[in-house]
């Protein structure tokens, strides 16, 4: 007899598939090729395109089929918050966000629901989200304190805050994420950074201009006297409201020909960027799973970092961690000095790339779908 889980792909196919598309295609894999002996996976998708049901079965090969859903991504989301479709069914089912049918179902039947948590923004940062997209969350967190069998978290730290929120009880799992796919330098790296026209040497910072971000606490640090006119390298947006990231950094006291913006990258091009990187400073002031992070460590960058709890337990010391502190200027004279040593020091930039390197072979995408495949077992 074969046992069939059902996990959720739709993310693949979004209109923006973004961070959590990565994840989605990431797990999806490993978990088909982590699948025990007489067990298969089959996707849930909404109601598509044929295209996109190719894309699906592309993205993630080896799927046993496609449940398609009656309802397209939309209408789904909104019946699955109401709890008023019976759409997809019972049956061993993980979702790879809150984006799952949550609703009473019979355990014993060997029915079973899990679903994912990525953050805690609606209630710490709403205003880093839609007002919609922020009361779908609550309303689907509600839910999901009602009817998951478990919700996966990739940190620890994460856990914690969402504990913090609702009461999972026994019910959080911790599974951690990993780099995406083609996150490797290859043999036509030189080419590749020709052609993006970058500086031959640079920092890497990820993020955007909004405060939580630490962007412009970086731009702050690189314009106090003493810190070495090192060009930026900022992945993400170019934008946040009005504000444009190289005038904001001219404004700061950095002047705009030292700011490259690159975003939508692929994961080829991106390995060349951060592995040429003399650091890659990560300096948020909330996180939740740190994959910028392992990534970096996975290429051999040095690792610049705010010291908050989901990135401090990922670098578990591999990397540099620079206090937050209070929403004041310590926080951007602490990161000045963090980047001055690594730069200025090549020792502690190669222990620090060492380190990461050490550091990144903790994470997996298999390890994650074993996990999974773990967690539905002991169901």
């Amino acid at each position: 007899m074969t046992t069939t889980l059902r996990v959720i792909l739709d993310q693949i196919i979004a209109p923006v598939p973004g961070a959590l598309g990565r994840y989605t295609r990431d797990l999806g894999r490993a978990i088909v090729a982590t699948a025990p002996k007489g067990c298969e996976v089959e996707a849930i998708v909404s109601s598509s395109l044929p295209e996109d049901y190719d894309r699906v079965m592309a993205e993630v090969p080896g799927l046993a089929g496609l449940y398609k859903t009656s309802l397209a991504r939309r209408e789904l989301a909104v019946a699955w918050q109401l709890g008023i479709t019976t759409s997809p069914g019972g049956g061993m089912i993980h979702g790879t966000s809150l984006f799952a049918p949550l609703r009473r179902h019979d355990r014993e039947a060997g029915n079973q629901v899990v679903a994912t948590v990525h953050d805690v923004l609606a209630w710490t940062n709403p205003e880093a989200l839609s007002a919609t997209s922020a009361a779908w969350q609550k309303g689907m967190l509600k839910r999901a304190v009602k009817h998951a069998d478990a919700v996966v978290v990739p940190t620890h730290a994460l856990a914690e805050r969402l504990l913090q929120i609702a009461d999972f009880g026994d019910r959080v799992r911790v599974i951690g994420t990993a780099p995406r796919s083609g996150l490797v330098v290859g043999a036509d790296a030189d080419e590749r950074f020709a052609r993006l026209g970058i500086p031959r040497e640079y920092i890497v910072v990820p993020g955007t201009l909004e405060p939580r971000k630490g962007l412009v606490d970086v731009f702050t640090a690189l314009a106090r006297r003493g810190v070495p006119e090192v060009p930026v390298v900022v992945l993400g947006p170019d934008t946040w409201g009005d504000q444009h990231v190289a005038a904001v950094a001219d404004e700061i006291g950095v002047a705009a020909p030292r700011i490259h913006h690159l975003d939508g990258l692929d994961a080829a091009d991106l390995a060349v960027v951060i592995s040429r990187a003399l650091a890659f400073v990560a300096p948020s002031h909330d996180e939740s799973a740190g994959t910028a992070l392992i990534e970096a460590f996975s290429l051999g960058a040095p690792v610049i970092h705010s010291d908050v709890p989901a990135h401090v337990e990922v670098s578990a010391g591999a990397g540099l961690a620079v206090p937050v502190g209070m929403a004041d200027n310590g926080y951007a004279d602490r990161l000045a000095a963090a980047i001055t040593s690594v730069v200025s020091d090549k020792s502690l930039a190669d222990r620090l790339s060492i380190a990461g390197s050490d550091r990144s072979r903790a994470f997996s995408w298999r390890e994650a779908g074993d996990r999974v495949w773990q967690l539905h077992a002991e169901l």
